[in-house]
């Protein structure tokens, strides 16, 4: 049996959809039952991270999990550790880590250090791993443009290889259900290295009117950020376009061709199927 965490979430429910097509038969561990997916050959049980004995009971039978990180939050590692200990209890034999593209204690985007020392506590346990570290996904790149139709960060002229919460999705079951995976880490990447400039042009084709790019200094988008959030939910959203300026995302490889078959999306494909569904609405 393989388990599922997030389930009711883009890319876990996404690994869990594909897997139901496949028979494959899958555990969906959610926080609310009332949001599960209806899928066939699959059952759901309702844990938190946080709760050792409750994420325990949840895979009990489960010898494959896809572990989808958790939300960021300043108790995120702490939550996943706990669920990484609990799932080794249950007597789960591999264990899939959606973690992130460059995860270091070093990296420049502070929640990418979450992830390194999630990956860390997984090696440690000795239980069987892959490390799934996505880019940033494309899927949400129209939410980084601003209401006056600007992108501005701090992501100089670095570049990005944005990569469909699809395609991490079908990598994910091509680990999930093949072999020849365990201790393996997969850098997975767009088709096309892309600076925010460059992706600027490409949503300003499909929204049919200008978007620009305006780089920013860390000082500058520290100030425009102020008082939208946590301290630390900020520092990573400017980190994140800082990780683009230092070159740690300018990563591209052919991990999504190879372990899936299918030629992975870029911004203009992703853009092409409805500008409207992505946040990119004509205006008039």
């Amino acid at each position: 049996m393989i388990g599922v965490t997030g389930a009711t979430g883009a890319v876990g429910g996404r690994v869990a959809a594909l897997l139901a097509t496949l028979r494959t038969p899958t555990r969906l561990v959610v926080r609310d039952a009332a949001r599960a997916p209806e899928l066939a050959v699959s059952s759901t049980r309702v844990a938190d991270y946080a709760d050792s004995a409750a994420m325990q009971a949840a895979l009990d039978g489960v010898r494959t999990l896809f572990l989808v990180s958790a939300d960021a939050d300043p108790a995120r590692v702490q939550q996943q550790t706990t669920a990484v200990d609990a799932a080794v209890a249950a007597g789960v034999e591999h264990l899939v880590y959606l973690s992130f593209l460059g995860a270091d204690p070093d990296a420049t985007f502070t929640f990418a250090r979450d992830h390194f020392r999630t990956e860390e506590h997984i090696r440690a346990t000795g239980v069987a791993f892959t490390f799934l570290r996505p880019s940033l996904y494309l899927d949400s790149v129209p939410e980084w443009v601003g209401e006056d139709d600007v992108l501005r960060g701090p992501a100089g002229d670095g570049q990005v290889a944005w990569v469909s919460r699809e395609d991490v999705a079908q990598t994910a079951r091509a680990v999930l259900t093949g072999d020849g995976h365990a201790g393996r880490v997969y850098d997975i990447t767009g088709p096309q290295l892309l600076t925010l400039a460059q992706t600027a042009q490409v949503l300003e084709t499909f929204a049919h009117r200008p978007i620009g790019y305006q780089n920013q200094t860390l000082a500058d988008a520290r100030a425009s950020r102020a008082g939208q959030g946590e301290s630390w939910e900020i520092e990573g959203w400017i980190t994140s376009y800082a990780a683009i300026a230092t070159g740690e995302m300018a990563v591209r490889n052919d991990v999504v061709k190879r372990l899936t078959g299918r030629d992975p999306l870029s911004l203009a494909d992703f853009l092409r199927t409805d500008s409207d569904t992505v946040g990119l609405p004509e205006r008039s």
